[in-house]
Order: C-alpha cells, then sequence, then structure tokens
C-alpha cells in the first residue's frame, strides 16, 4: 500500500489514470501519468509539458538524482502534477518541495517508521530555505 504526502500530512491516493513508462507515451497530451526512473537522460525531458502527472522514482535514499530531474522539468515548463516515487525520507521532504515535487509517494513500512507529523514537521519548507535568503 502506497501513502501519499503532501504538506498538510497523509492524503489518499487521488490520481486514477494509471502510470506508463516514458519508453510507452504515444504523445505528449495524456490523461495518465508519465513513470521517470532516476537515471532517465535530461534530453528526454524535452516536451513532456503536458503529461497529467510526472513520477520520479527514487531508488535509494542517497540516490539525489531525481530532485535534479524535478527541478529541470520546472525549468522547462511543466505545470502539472510533479510527484517523487520510493526511498524519500520525512528529512527530505523539504529538498523535495523546494526542487519542485508536490507531493511523495511512500510505501505503509516507511509511513509507519515516520508518521506524518514527522513529515509534517518539515511541511513549512518555504520559511526555512536559507538558499533563498542568500541569493535575496
Amino acid at each position: 500500500m502506497s501513502v501519499i504526502v503532501t504538506d498538510t500530512g497523509f492524503a489518499p491516493e487521488d490520481f486514477t489514470c494509471g502510470f506508463v513508462a516514458l519508453s510507452d507515451i504515444a504523445a505528449n497530451d495524456c490523461d495518465y501519468g508519465i513513470d521517470l526512473a532516476s537515471d532517465t537522460a535530461p534530453t528526454a525531458l524535452v516536451g513532456l509539458t503536458n503529461a497529467a502527472m510526472i513520477r520520479i522514482d527514487f531508488p535509494s535514499f542517497a540516490d539525489g538524482r531525481g530532485f535534479t530531474l524535478a527541478a529541470m522539468l520546472r525549468s522547462a515548463g511543466y505545470k502539472g502534477r510533479l510527484r517523487a516515487k520510493g526511498h524519500v525520507l520525512a528529512d527530505q521532504y523539504a529538498m523535495a518541495r523546494r526542487s519542485g515535487f508536490d507531493e511523495v509517494e511512500i510505501d505503509g513500512a516507511l509511513a509507519a517508521r515516520q508518521p506524518a507529523e514527522q513529515w509534517k514537521f518539515r511541511a513549512d519548507w518555504q520559511n526555512h530555505n536559507y538558499q533563498a535568503r542568500l541569493r535575496g
């Protein structure tokens, strides 16, 4: 069972259109979500502006390539829902949001180890962004 994490805590899954791999998409205009692997080449992101949702896999807690892909998608103009999926820790939630993710999908075992309160504690990601303060 997957758990969706948002700024308000745990939420039920509400995306019912399903996901396909990037290699299986038929056209840019689609109602389904697109699954991206963490090792997706940046050149493959070109033209992914109309997908209903893009879900980027995090195969391990130490693999930060998904944060870069999210930032690149947002910089390229992607306005849809962006979801991190897999091994993302509550401590990484603020980074996920700053990178452009709207939500995180974790499994039930991680949700049991890191309850909603731990994720909500990091939901104030905009006020504690030291990088933005340094640039400002």
